[in-house]
């Protein structure tokens, strides 16, 4: 059989169902009606018989009657004629109460197959309303189909989009692996080749700084002779080599007596106990500096972007100077009536300390600002910032001005300036300490890998401006003589340590003590600068020391202090 064929076939057979379905479902509804009627048409027959037998009956006694009155032949009726009579009419009765009834059971057939027209009416008008809905019902079910197989389509598609995407992911991911691993390896090598240049960088600078250092020594020396022969310094005493003689050794005891009435009425003592304790700033205080005058004054700095000047004498506040927001204070200095502050924000503040003002804000600096120091004459200011530069600054007027940049190549944490404030010696990253002329802005001397780590402190000696006091990232302090470029004397001990960047020591103002306080356990350690032995060892911190300053004294004979981790100021007696 063709398709055709079959399809036509299958179609017959689907009508053929189709109608017996409609006819059972149609005829159910009448069967009662059905049946009823049946009832009725088999009552109206039985009634229809009898009144046949009953006019039957009627009609033979009729003639039975005419027969009787002719054979009466006029005379008067006979009782057997009356109970005829009587009877006939009794049948006749009998007769019309069947009419009666049989007519009464047509109008209720009649009525009946009126309510049963009725109700074929209804039904067709419900079965067509079952036919539409059939129809309908089954473009439903078509569209359903149609649906599905949509949806199959496109649950087909989703697989497919799926495998798909995991797919690109495993793509991704191998190709993110491979990236991260090319990246790593190009770091390497990145790393690696920025070493090699940075060794080879600095080896030609080495080499070069040798060169020029040779081809400049006598040069240098002829012009720190007219330097000598223009002034008094460290020069000067660079130059006396042979024992002194008893007339100097007079000058110098009066030198001495001169000092001590500087550092106060009781000289130089050497801390033993916390005086004060005080809680000074909420958060860690990064620097500490007694006042370069020999006042009762000592500034601290801290993370929480403050200021803060203390008295020594009873430890009570006598100024918060309030920096830049949310930049870190690194730096702090205080001589006669101004302070200065550098920061984070790459900028330095100086203060009136009568007005409690703010009279500069110095900016020029391209990264954050790491250490500041004020010349003796508080007139200009050094500072050294992150971004590998000196600075000095005129602040003379009431609008300061950058009068000399000293460039560099490694970040410098520390700076201090001689007491004649022609030479300037900075701390730096490298582990190398440099020597400047702040005026004209060279370098004049060079002292390489003097620590194994970063150098966090320097100071000249007080007492001896060729001398140069450093604190090192290999927990190590060293007393250095600038003429020789000698390490005079170390400084070290067991429980010692140096591990941040700022972390600051001081000379004492006869140099005849050297103190650090360690950055892990909070010990504060006195040394003695003639033989480096541990003159003593002081706890007070429960953190790790930040800084440390050395003062003259003062009237309160107050003069030593130190910082913490906590924000902690420690003032020793």
């Amino acid at each position: 059989m063709s398709p055709n064929e079959t399809e036509a076939g299958d179609m017959l057979s689907f009508v053929h169902r189709s109608l017996l379905h409609r006819n059972t479902v149609e005829t159910e509804p009448f069967k009662s009606v059905f049946q009823s009627n049946l009832a009725l048409q088999s009552l109206v027959d039985d009634f229809q018989y009898r009144c046949e037998i009953l006019d039957q009956k009627v009609i033979e006694q009729s003639v039975e009657i005419d027969k009787l009155s002719a054979e009466a032949g006029g005379k008067g009726p006979s009782k057997n004629e009356i109970r005829q009579r009587e009877k006939i009419e009794k049948l006749q009765e009998q007769l019309n109460e069947k009419l009666r009834s049989e007519v009464e059971a047509s109008a209720a057939a009649l009525k009946s197959a009126t309510e049963v027209s009725d109700l074929k009416d209804l039904n067709t008008s419900q079965q067509a309303t079952i036919s539409n809905l059939r129809e309908e019902n089954a473009r439903v079910e078509k569209n359903i189909t149609h649906l599905n197989s949509k949806l199959a389509d496109a649950e087909s598609v989703a697989r497919l989009a799926e495998k798909q995407y995991m797919g690109l992911k495993d793509t991704i991911r191998s190709l993110q692996e491979e990236n991260d691993e090319l990246k790593k390896v190009n770091h390497e090598l990145v790393k690696r080749t920025v070493t090699e240049k940075e060794g080879m960088v600095d080896q030609i600078n080495k080499m070069n700084e040798m060169v020029e250092k040779l081809q400049k020594e006598v040069d240098m020396l002829k012009a720190l002779q007219k330097q000598e022969d223009r002034r008094p310094g460290w020069l000067r005493k660079r130059m006396v080599i042979a024992s002194p003689t008893k007339e100097e050794s007079t000058s110098k005891d009066e030198e001495k007596d001169n000092h001590s009435r500087r550092w106060g009425a009781m000289g130089v003592i050497c801390p033993s106990e916390p005086k004060h304790i005080i809680q000074a700033h909420p958060q860690e205080a990064t620097a500490v500096k007694y006042d370069g005058t020999g006042t009762d004054l000592v500034a601290t700095a801290s993370s929480d972007s403050n200021v803060k000047i203390w008295d020594t004498s009873n430890g009570q506040v006598r100024a918060t100077l309030r920096g830049g927001n949310g930049h870190p204070m690194l730096g702090v200095d205080i001589s006669g009536g101004l302070a200065v502050g550098c920061g984070s924000d790459k900028t330095c503040r100086v203060w009136n300390l009568r007005t409690q003002r703010m009279i500069h804000q110095l900016a020029g600096h391209s990264h954050k600002i790491t250490c500041v120091r004020l010349f003796h004459t508080e007139k200009e200011i050094i500072t050294g910032s992150a971004d590998r530069s000196l600075k000095v600054w005129d602040i003379t007027r009431s609008t300061y001005r950058q009068t000399t940049t000293l460039r560099h190549s490694s970040t410098s944490n520390s700076v201090d300036v001689s007491s004649d404030a022609m030479t300037s010696v900075s701390g730096h990253m490298d582990g190398g300490i440099r020597f400047w002329d702040v005026r004209s802005g060279e370098r004049t001397l060079d002292i390489q890998s003097l620590h194994q780590g970063g150098v966090t402190s320097v100071q000249f000696s007080p007492n001896n401006s060729t001398q140069i006091l450093t604190n090192g990232r290999d927990s190590t302090l060293k007393l250095v003589d600038m003429r020789t470029c000698a390490t005079l004397q170390v400084f070290q001990h067991p429980e010692f340590r140096t591990l941040l960047n700022y972390a600051s020591c001081s000379l004492s103002p006869d140099g005849m003590y050297a103190a650090a306080g360690s950055t892990s356990t909070g010990d504060v350690f006195v040394w003695k600068v003639s033989d480096g032995s541990v003159e003593k060892k002081m706890k007070a911190h429960e953190t790790g020391v930040c800084g440390l300053a050395w003062g003259s004294g003062g009237t309160s004979g107050q003069q030593v202090a130190t910082v913490d981790r906590n924000g902690v100021l420690v003032l020793w007696a």
